[in-house]
């Protein structure tokens, strides 16, 4: 049984076969809706059910279970009538529909104990269309998937750069820093996502990273320094130890030669001569900032990071609709970021 979608305020309507979420029925049939991990836990597909009922799949009921009765996660939302919702529709996101490709590992270099920056390249002749700050799948042998965003910006595309954290226990990452080599074929799936950077606002922007966050916020920053987007950015990168900060000197030299960009590493887990920033990254993002209602945000970085920040940031007056979040999970063989 197929139940109908409409989207205010745009009117659009599209239709969802049995089975089907809000989100996979929009994305086949080109109503471009805002999302991210796809699986429930980072809230940036949320919306409003304005009529009608949806149901979620087994387990996923208490994604929503402290929420308002109007929340809808249209990622995993599946109609059981004919619905409405109240979504803001993306307009601008990549032309090019989502293309799995062949690549070859091009170059491995060892950043920290634990993150690995991986260079695809992908086929002769071919290049990767996509938004800075998107992601990619790999696509394994079985058929599962473990993402990664694009740490590089889109005009710099010969070669595609990740940065892979290594989990211990984890599949991917074991196999990424014990078995893979230059050369190596993979298989990706690619460009994906929601997150990316709004460029018609002129509002000053903070970017906040937690961890491998900074990869996306790498390519969407290094694309407003191509774009000559001189908007004022305030980057905000927070990890546990100084050692964790595996491009910091990177960070730096932007800050350095570029007089609309401030740096701040924030650290959680400080040596006793550390003399910067301290504890949650958030925290220190609202000690700078503590009326947020100016700003664009952009997040990315570990689910309880991303949650502890967005409330507070509401509370600090930041419109939520102004708030751009990517989230990495990181656990043992988690398909995700």
């Amino acid at each position: 049984m197929s139940f109908n979608v409409t989207v205010e305020p745009s009117g659009h309507t599209f239709t969802t076969e049995m089975g089907e979420s809000i989100l996979e029925a929009a994305d086949r049939q080109g109503i471009s809706l805002p999302y991210g991990c796809r699986n429930g836990a980072c809230g940036s597909c949320a919306s409003i059910l304005v009529s009608g009922t949806v149901i979620y799949p087994d387990g996923d009921e208490d994604l929503v279970s402290d929420k308002p009765d109007d929340y809808c996660l249209t990622c995993q939302a599946i109609p059981s009538s004919d619905v409405t919702i109240r979504a803001h529709e993306i307009e601008d996101e990549a032309d090019e529909e989502v293309r799995n490709f062949v690549c070859s590992v091009e170059q491995m270099d060892k950043l920290s104990h634990d993150v690995m920056r991986v260079y695809l390249r992908l086929p002769e002749n071919e290049r990767l269309k996509y938004l800075a700050g998107q992601y990619l799948d790999f696509i394994l042998e079985d058929g599962r998937r473990r993402a990664f965003s694009i740490a590089n910006a889109p005009h710099d595309d010969e070669l595609i750069e990740l940065h892979i954290r290594h989990v211990p226990g984890g599949e991917f990452t074991d196999y990424v820093f014990d078995e893979m080599q230059v050369g190596n074929e993979q298989k990706i799936a690619a460009p994906m996502g929601g997150f990316y950077l709004r460029e018609e606002s002129k509002r000053p922007m903070v970017f906040m990273a937690g961890g491998t966050g900074f990869a996306p916020l790498k390519a969407v920053i290094e694309h407003c320094f191509y774009t000559g987007d001189r908007r004022p950015i305030h980057l905000y990168w927070g990890v546990r130890s100084k050692q964790d900060l595996y491009l910091g000197a990177l960070a730096e030299a932007w800050s350095r030669a570029h007089a609309h960009l401030t740096f701040t590493p924030v650290l959680s887990e400080p040596d006793d001569d550390w003399e910067g920033e301290r504890g949650f990254v958030h925290e220190a993002v609202l000690r700078d900032h503590p009326d947020m209602s100016p700003f664009d945000l952009y997040m990315s970085g570990p689910p309880v990071m991303i949650f502890s920040a967005r409330d507070a940031f509401v509370e600090a007056g930041l419109d939520a609709n102004r708030m751009y979040s990517d989230v990495f999970e990181w656990a043992q063989d988690n398909p995700n970021k």
